[in-house]
């Protein structure tokens, strides 16, 4: 709407009016990009499950269970990652569960550590206070930064849990290739991935760092990424501690 150029109350409301408007529109825009990014991403593995299942129907002896059951596993990880994603968009909050975030990460570690390729090294301060939240939310949280230390660590990983002033901090590191300046913000939005993490996981959908960071935005925390002590990426995560 045309802004007046007095400064009374109707030029007020006019640049209000504006403003509103334009996070309106902002929010109409980011809104589109998602369903259409995920309408990409959802496209690749139904595409892939239909063909297998065609070419099954006419030579069942070329069926191969192994790909079915990446390409469903694949599909499943991403609806759940769109549905939490929703529900925090929605402006779902966490509970106000009493979480210890010590034994929430030597729990996650001792069950992957079956699956893992790199086993971490982990240090934990037993006496960092718990946080308040949802425990399922913040082991996703632990889980994909975990995921993301082991496709790109070259040979070690550091989990360590540390007290800092009225804070709890979660750090994950990996010796690999880092993140650049230029791209520290940038790699926390959806279905983003840099050019080096397609290559080595072309079944990610770019979902996990924005999930992470959201969680913890929604926690009252932080999660950035520096320089890791090995040359590494050292993504922090800095929740208040319970009063």
């Amino acid at each position: 709407v045309p802004e007046p150029a007095s400064r009374d109350e109707i030029a007020r409301l006019a640049r209000t009016t504006n403003a509103t408007l334009a996070a309106l529109e902002q929010s109409v825009r980011r809104q589109h990009r998602f369903v259409a990014d995920a309408s990409h991403e959802l496209r690749s593995p139904i595409a892939s499950l239909r063909t297998q299942l065609e070419v099954a129907a006419q030579h069942p002896e070329l069926l191969d269970a192994t790909d079915l059951h990446q390409d469903v596993v694949r599909l499943q990880h991403l609806a759940a990652d769109l549905l939490l994603l929703a529900r925090l968009d929605a402006g779902e909050r966490p509970t106000g569960t009493l979480v210890d975030l010590a034994a929430l990460v030597r729990e996650d570690i001792a069950q992957r550590a079956a699956t893992d390729r790199i086993t971490p090294t982990v240090t934990i301060d037993d006496t960092a206070p718990e946080v308040k939240g949802s425990r399922t939310q913040l082991s996703r949280v632990l889980g994909n930064l975990l995921d993301n230390a082991q496709r790109h660590a070259a040979a070690s990983i550091t989990v360590t849990v540390r007290a800092a002033g009225d804070t709890v901090v979660l750090s994950v590191a990996d010796d690999g290739h880092g993140v650049a300046p230029v791209d520290r913000e940038h790699i926390f939005e959806r279905f983003v991935r840099l050019d080096e993490a397609r290559a080595r996981d072309e079944g990610g959908a770019g979902l996990g760092l924005a999930i992470a960071r959201n969680v913890i935005q929604h926690h009252g925390g932080t999660l950035t990424v520096t320089d890791g002590p090995d040359h590494g990426a050292d993504f922090q995560v800095s929740l208040p501690r319970a009063h």
